[in-house]
């Protein structure tokens, strides 16, 4: 089931326009602001709307039999969190002169209570990473402390859902900053249709990456597979880097086994992507991905 999820999540698609963000005129509100926020609030509207199909479509009784009976309050709770922080950055937005980008159309692939835990779980670590690598690019400190304050909470939802499905609540000393685009990567497979009037994002989606493994342990293999074959072809050696903070782990692809070790120290919910570079990640050098992997302690 987890795997399956895995596969769909991680397909590339190219849903969103790339053109750049309307200029502000607005004095306290800069246009890398206004990226950033809307960008939040895109994240946020995905978030909002996951918690409530989900709680629309499984009652109580579906979450007893699945063997949580005492976590839909709780995931009660967390929706009423992603509906704030959509009506906050949608405030926040609208008061500085910025069109808010609206709720867009999604599927979500919920078929049963186990499936929609193991999603949220991959959600709410991909919305700590995001905010935690959009944070050194706020100019506004209001808006920083406003990010910074959400941030903390979408933590504390990802270490609840974790524990609640089993998986370590608090599996590293350091959370995982992502780019833009990365993000992007992880969340437009669930986008599908977005209103014409919204605002356009500067991001795009990287050739989509899979991530298989039957030792998701340290000095285990794991399988990257393209999802696009094209996407490598023609490229020199390739590394494997497993996202990480301070440092990330770089291990030497293998093209035809589509192999990698994963290296010691990697723990959690984990992100690599395939890149020409073995030193460092950058949008240009990246060739696929992220994959997503969940690394047990060893």
């Amino acid at each position: 089931m987890k795997a399956g999820f895995i596969a769909l999540s991680l397909a590339a698609l190219g849903a969103v326009n790339a053109a750049p963000l309307m200029k502000r005129q607005e004095a306290n509100m800069t246009d890398i602001d206004v990226t950033i926020l809307q960008y939040a609030l895109t994240l946020e509207h995905l978030e909002d709307t996951f918690y409530r199909q989900a709680l629309a479509k499984f009652d109580q009784n579906a979450f007893s039999k699945a063997g949580f009976p005492n976590v839909r309050s709780k995931i009660a709770q967390i929706a009423s969190h992603e509906k704030a922080h959509v009506a906050f950055l949608t405030t926040a937005l609208s008061a500085g002169g910025a069109n808010a980008t609206a709720e867009c159309t999604y599927d979500f692939g919920l078929t049963d209570v186990k499936t929609f835990l193991a999603t949220a779980s991959v959600l709410e670590g991909v919305g700590v990473s995001a905010y935690l690598g959009a944070a050194n690019l706020i100019t506004n400190p209001d808006y920083l402390t406003a990010a910074g304050s959400i941030l903390t909470v979408e933590s504390r939802h990802s270490s609840y859902i974790r524990n609640t499905v089993g998986e370590s609540p608090f599996p590293s000393a350091f959370d995982i900053p992502l780019d833009f685009n990365q993000v992007y990567s992880l969340a437009a497979p669930f986008i599908k249709t977005c209103p014409s009037t919204n605002p356009a994002l500067p991001v795009k989606a990287f050739p989509g990456l899979t991530a298989t493994t039957e030792s998701p342990k340290s000095g285990g293999m794991v399988k990257l597979v393209p999802t696009n074959s094209s996407s490598i072809d023609g490229q020199g050696q390739l590394y494997a880097s497993f996202i990480g903070y301070p440092t990330s782990a770089f291990g030497v692809y293998n093209k035809e086994s589509m192999e990698v070790m994963i290296p010691t120290g990697i723990e959690g919910q984990t992100y690599i992507v395939l890149t020409t570079n073995n030193a460092t990640v950058t949008d240009d050098n990246t060739v696929a991905g992220p994959a997503l992997l969940e690394v047990m302690a060893a």
